[in-house]
């Protein structure tokens, strides 16, 4: 049996995946009813953490897809240790944050909040602006999202460089890659830090008082991987007292973003609501994919985007270091 976890959407083009199989779809809170007949379960509510909620044993799991690339959500000690294979939706998202990125740039640069805010109050404001060619970008996460929005800052003009799990010079998409142990050494040198990393226990909370405090004050964040790299409370009184410039934030500890949280109303953040890479066409991808890997999967061929339980990302790229989480995380 598949079962798919959804709120109040289901996927689309589903119909390969029913001509083959039965298909159950069920709310994270149904999910327990279910667990135990369940051979293939797709996770399309990505948010969800039924999973390590409904874990029990025996089961007949074998197959786990999440339609995100963070898998954190889902790796309970009961999975990890389990036979099932866990894939994540790895690809669909890479050009569309990268753009997102791209364009958190440009507003920070051409103060774009600045011009929608004295428009909407009447008020002709002439200012400068600030350029974009020749800033400097440390991207945090070489999975990837990391990769693709390296690639579209450099043709932007920007300089770039990267933090991975391990540094190598003169890579294609981002410069210089730093190894992550050397993150507080490098960050001064950026005027935008890009957090596209996965949440693991080496990542989590990386972006705190003490890296904060390394930033330049000019600099600005931009977080597109996950709520959890960052210490919120730290982020806040880092801006508060003007330690750093500004912050865009379409990831969160918590989502949706409580509507008292300070973030909301602070001078020179920027917040959407984890849609950075939910270009027009992407729930039809994630399905896609989810569809092409369960052909896959009853054929007994490899399945795309298999994802290393231990670690907790898709193993590999060209310095074999974390993929970006989305839906990312990155």
């Amino acid at each position: 049996m598949v079962t798919v976890v959804c709120a109040d959407d289901r996927p689309p083009g589903m119909t390969p995946v029913e001509e083959h199989a039965e298909v159950r779809y069920v709310s994270s809170r149904k999910l327990p009813e279910c667990f135990a007949e369940t051979d293939v379960l797709f996770l399309w509510d990505f948010l969800s953490r039924a999973v390590p909620a409904s874990w029990s044993e025996p089961n007949r799991l074998r197959w786990l897809h999440v339609a995100a690339a963070g898998v954190d959500n889902v790796l309970c000690e009961g999975l990890r240790s389990s036979d099932a294979v866990v894939t994540n939706s790895r690809g669909v998202f890479d050009e569309p944050v990268a753009e997102y990125v791209l364009g958190l740039v440009l507003a920070f640069v051409k103060d774009l909040p600045g011009t929608l805010t004295a428009q909407a109050g009447r008020t002709w404001r002439h200012r400068e602006t600030e350029r974009l060619a020749g800033r400097t970008a440390l991207v945090i996460g070489t999975g990837p999202i990391g990769r693709a929005t390296g690639r579209l800052l450099r043709a932007a003009g920007l300089r770039v460089a990267g933090i991975g799990r391990t540094g190598r010079a003169a890579d294609p998409d981002l410069g210089t890659i730093h190894p992550f142990g050397e993150l507080t050494r490098w960050l001064p040198e950026a005027d935008f830090v890009i957090a596209a990393a996965p949440l693991t226990p080496q990542t989590e909370g990386m972006i705190n008082s003490r890296t904060l405090a390394a930033m330049r004050p000019g600099a600005r964040l931009i977080n597109v991987g996950r709520g959890g790299l960052v210490v919120t409370g730290d982020l806040v009184a880092a801006l508060r007292a003007g330690r750093i410039a500004g912050a865009a934030l379409d990831v969160f500890e918590t989502e949706p973003l409580p509507p008292a949280s300070p973030l909301w109303t602070l001078p020179g953040v920027i917040i959407s609501p984890h849609m950075a890479g939910d270009a027009a066409g992407w729930a039809q991808a994630l399905a896609a994919l989810f569809a092409d890997n369960f052909l896959r999967w009853r054929g007994g061929r490899p399945l795309r985007n298999v994802v290393d339980k231990c670690l907790g990302y898709v193993p590999g790229g060209p310095d074999g270091g974390p993929e970006s989480p989305r839906r990312e995380a990155g």
